[in-house]
């Protein structure tokens, strides 16, 4: 049996990472003094999401390269 953990991983990140990008783009004024007005949610939405096409690309790229997961039947 061939398992892939890459697809997964990659659309779990991907959604957490568009939701919290959505969230943090939604409160851009909302209470981000204490973390030196940065938007924390909006910038860790931007690496869960890069981080998440990264895994969709490999998993992408390995299906279409025919190997799918490495391992011995």
């Amino acid at each position: 049996m061939k398992l892939d953990v890459r697809l997964p991983i990659g659309m779990m990140f991907a959604l957490f990472g568009v939701m919290l990008v959505l969230y943090g783009l939604a409160t851009r004024d909302a209470g981000y003094q204490r973390s030196l007005g940065i938007n924390v949610n909006l910038w860790w939405g931007l690496v869960l999401l890069a981080f998440g096409l990264v895994m969709l690309a490999f998993a992408i790229r390995a299906r279409r390269a025919g190997g799918g997961a490495t391992g011995s039947e």
